[in-house]
């Protein structure tokens, strides 16, 4: 860790104010509308939302992870924490048997899944990278009262589908470090056929920006890795469903600094096969595209696996500009 370097929450829970923040957000359980789809469910008695967990998180796994953004992973990995369960149920997702099927995931006991923070920070990873989160805000401040208790001092990544609620962000302001939000869908035509959500650009957008207000821009230390900020995430989807000009946009709208991962791996999983629209990939011309968008909106800080790929895209771009 940074020795000039103190993650938001070590301050936070210093006086008092993380257990207090933990306890109001596992008594709201009892009448759950911790993200947009409101269920009003009591999870503390075993009722069941639309995201299928209940009173305790569901982790599916933990472990360094190689695969993230470059400014997580650093050297020694980003410390991923698969969560079951999902408030999104988007028909193509590659991970479907962890989101949508959170049954077969164990229940995880605060103790423990502040446990498994600790194991990833003995790891030497650069981050707790809590992945699908929405749904599990209370149980992971219940288990980050424990885990700091016990030393964690470490970033703490809130990976979500960008589908939250503004309350349970207020929750979390002080608390997490480095976001990053999906920004999948702009129409809601599209949003309600392929995740269930008609309003999903709307709640993201708000979310989004709540997130931008909290952390600023993406801050790195002098190895290049994230310390504080927002990082954005957007899934090229084929025929341009995914609205990229329109995202980028409004992402230049919150900052021309924002940190942008503009993905080129969809591809159909799960129920996309059942839809004419998702069952192919994108095509080279239908990324070059998305890479267009983001420059012409002013975006210019761009994750990517292969940088050289991304560089040759925009110099051609600054010479047919």
């Amino acid at each position: 860790m940074d020795e000039d370097f103190q993650p938001a929450y070590l301050e936070l829970h210093a006086r008092g104010e993380l257990t207090a923040r933990a306890e109001q957000a596992i008594k709201a359980l009892e009448d759950c509308r911790l993200c947009p789809r409101q269920c009003s469910v009591d999870r503390t008695a075993g009722e069941l939302g639309f995201c299928g967990v209940g009173r305790l998180a569901r982790i599916d796994a933990a472990a360094p992870h190689f695969g993230e953004e470059a400014p997580l992973v650093g050297e020694h990995g980003s410390g991923t924490i698969f969560l079951a369960g999902c408030n999104l149920h988007c028909v193509f997702c590659q991970n479907y048997t962890i989101s949508q099927c959170p049954a077969k995931a164990p229940e995880t006991p605060a103790h423990d899944f502040a446990q498994a923070m600790l194991s990833l920070q003995d790891m030497g990873c650069h981050n707790i990278n809590f992945v699908t989160p929405s749904h599990v805000t209370a149980q992971i401040l219940e288990a980050l009262v424990i885990a700091t208790d016990k030393g964690l001092q470490i970033p703490l990544v809130y990976n979500s589908s960008g589908y939250d609620d503004l309350h349970a962000l207020e929750m979390l302001d002080g608390v997490v470090d480095i976001y990053m939000p999906d920004a999948k869908f702009m129409r809601s035509d599209v949003a309600a056929k392929f995740c269930a959500a008609p309003d999903y650009s709307v709640r993201a957008m708000e979310a989004i920006s709540a997130m931008h207000a909290q952390v600023g821009d993406l801050a790195l230390n002098n190895k290049g890795v994230a310390r504080r900020g927002l990082l954005v995430r957007h899934l090229v989807m084929p025929g341009n469903l995914a609205s990229t000009h329109e995202w980028m946009e409004f992402l230049a709208g919150l900052s021309k600094d924002t940190y942008v991962n503009i993905m080129d791996q969809y591809r159909p999983c799960h129920k996309a096969s059942e839809f004419s629209e998702l069952s192919r990939h994108i095509s080279p011309e239908e990324y070059e595209a998305a890479i267009e968008a983001a420059y012409e909106a002013g975006i210019s800080r761009l994750d990517e696996r292969s940088p050289a790929k991304v560089l040759k895209l925009i110099e051609r771009l600054f010479k047919n500009g």
